[in-house]
C-alpha cells in the first residue's frame, strides 16, 4: 500500500485574454489584493491560433500570463477558479465577458489549468471545477499532450512557463 502524502505547494499562474490591454492592469490590481506580489509577468502575446472566442470577444485578442511569489496549495485551484470567474463577471458588459481569466499552477513536473468544462482528459476537483494537465516537464522542457491548446504549444509560452518553474524550484 502506498503512503498518503501531504498536499503540495505550487506556483499560481493566471492567463488572461482580452482585446482591451487596460483590463490586464485592472485585473492584475484585483488579483494582487488577493494573492499579493506578482513575481513574473509575460509580454503581451497576439492570440490568433483559434477562433473559439471570436463570437464573444471579437477579433484582436491578446494574451498575458502572470505568476505570484507566494505558493498555493494544489487543492485551492478550484476555489481560485470560482474567484476569477467572479472577476470576469465584474468586467462583463451586456452578458459578454471582456476578459477571460484562467488560473492554473506549475509544479516541478507539470502545468495544470482549471476549467468549468468537463472533457475526457479532465478530472473533477470540486466547486464545479475540473483540472487539466496541459503541459508536462520532461528532459528540460515543457511538452504537450494531444489535447493541449494550440497557443500553449508556442515556444514563447513554454519559455515563460520555464521561468515560472525555475522560480518555483527556488522556494
Amino acid at each position: 500500500m502506498g503512503k498518503i502524502g501531504k498536499e503540495k505547494k505550487v506556483k499560481l499562474i493566471i492567463g488572461m485574454l482580452t482585446k482591451d490591454e487596460q483590463l490586464f492592469e485592472e485585473t492584475e490590481d484585483i488579483l494582487k489584493r488577493q494573492f499579493k506580489k506578482i513575481e513574473l509577468a509575460s509580454c503581451i502575446f497576439a492570440f490568433d491560433e483559434t477562433e473559439y472566442y471570436k463570437e464573444e470577444f471579437g477579433e484582436g485578442l491578446k494574451r498575458k500570463f502572470i505568476s505570484f511569489k507566494k505558493l498555493i496549495l494544489e487543492g485551492s485551484i478550484s476555489k481560485i477558479k470560482v474567484y476569477t470567474n467572479s472577476i470576469e463577471e465584474k468586467f462583463s458588459l451586456s452578458g459578454k465577458r471582456r476578459i477571460n481569466i484562467d488560473p492554473g499552477y506549475i509544479g516541478s513536473g507539470k502545468l495544470v489549468l482549471a476549467s468549468t468544462k468537463d472533457s475526457y482528459h479532465r478530472v473533477y476537483l470540486n466547486n464545479g471545477i475540473y483540472g487539466e494537465c496541459t503541459l508536462y516537464f520532461y528532459k528540460g522542457e515543457f511538452r504537450e499532450f494531444p489535447w493541449t491548446y494550440p497557443d500553449f504549444r508556442k515556444e514563447e509560452y513554454k519559455n515563460f512557463f520555464l521561468s515560472v518553474r525555475k522560480a518555483y524550484l527556488k522556494n
